[in-house]
């Protein structure tokens, strides 16, 4: 990690610098004003369903180059916690700088006492952070993704029997229609 960086959670006055770092990290569909990402990130914090206290930018001189966002989740019967989308700027990518966001997270949802953090993604990258296949879990993917990419990290929270199906944020349902 750099040791010039910034790691803290994100206020109102980032969110016009989140928007541009989410639509330079990610490709727009064409004919697109914004990346997916970009919008879901409007539409979670215009539901309400960002977790604050598990949102977090990466800053140096200054200027944002990372964030993530955790968002309220379901899994069974009771709460759970969806990371993503997470951003780096193209050209700092591979610094540390997701890393560092990722251990920010996974610290603060073990502060927080959550159970587990979900998520989607490459399991060769998570995996580094303890991330597994959900389904051996025993938690259900909400998607008709490949099982490998659907991905929990458990906490010391973690009770086998808190696994069940997972649901993210409406907003991500939302991206589908």
């Amino acid at each position: 990690m750099r040791d010039d960086m910034i790691i803290r959670r994100e206020t109102a006055d980032d969110h016009a610098a989140i928007a541009a770092l989410h639509d330079d990290a990610f490709t727009r569909v064409e004919g697109a004003a914004r990346s997916m990402e970009s919008s879901l990130v409007d539409e979670l914090r215009g539901d309400g369903d960002v977790i604050e206290d598990l949102t977090f930018v990466a800053e140096l001189d200054g200027e944002v180059v990372g964030h993530v966002l955790c968002s309220a989740a379901t899994m069974g019967e009771g709460p759970s916690v969806g990371l993503g989308p997470i951003a780096v700027t193209p050209a700092l990518q591979r610094q540390g700088i997701g890393a560092a966001l990722m251990a920010s997270v996974i610290a603060s949802a073990e502060q927080r006492g959550d159970a587990a953090i979900v998520l989607l993604g490459d399991p060769d990258y998570y995996g580094h952070f303890g991330f597994v296949e959900a389904a051996g879990l025993g938690i259900g993917s909400p998607g008709p993704w490949d099982a490998k990419y659907f991905q929990a990290k458990t906490l010391r929270a973690w009770r086998p029997e808190l696994a069940g199906p997972f649901r993210y944020a409406p907003a991500f349902e939302r991206l589908d229609a």
